[in-house]
């Protein structure tokens, strides 16, 4: 897929994801929804997301969305939600989505949900969850909503 091609593809899922936000998050992640404080408004950071992830040797991502948004819960907690639509199967995708949410940690010290669209059409390539570990020092992302 070239370039062209790409930023054809990605553009209208990332006008949708800025449009239709909310509902996007009621459709395919109602608990997430409902944990949400919708009155308080959310916030796209796109800038924020691009300085974090530029230099990450992971490939650059158009579709990627970054928005702050206010749970529930009466404190002044915040969480970022970074929405990936993937449109190719790829191997290293689950790894990708690790560092995004760390980098967006390392820069914010705050919760991260990431979640992940998955817009190809292979019906084996659902990668859930990213993992490693060495002489009992484990690592494990895992991206399923519970």
């Amino acid at each position: 897929m070239t370039d062209a091609s790409r930023d054809d593809y990605d553009s209208p899922w990332k006008e949708a994801l800025e449009r239709y936000f909310p509902h996007f998050l009621a459709l395919l992640f109602p608990r997430i929804h409902t944990a949400i404080d919708w009155s308080k408004g959310h916030e796209f950071l796109d800038k924020e997301l691009q300085q974090v992830v530029r230099d990450a040797e992971t490939g650059r991502r158009h579709a990627d969305k970054l928005a702050r948004v206010f749970t529930r819960e009466g404190a002044e907690t915040w969480v970022l939600v970074h929405v990936e639509v993937q449109g190719d199967a790829e191997a290293g995708f689950a790894e990708r989505m690790y560092v995004y949410n760390y980098r967006i940690f390392d820069k914010y010290r705050t919760d991260i949900v990431s979640l992940a669209v998955l817009a190809d059409a292979t019906v084996r390539f659902r990668p859930s969850a990213y993992a490693r570990e060495r002489w009992g020092c484990a690592l494990d992302f895992d991206s399923l909503p519970r």
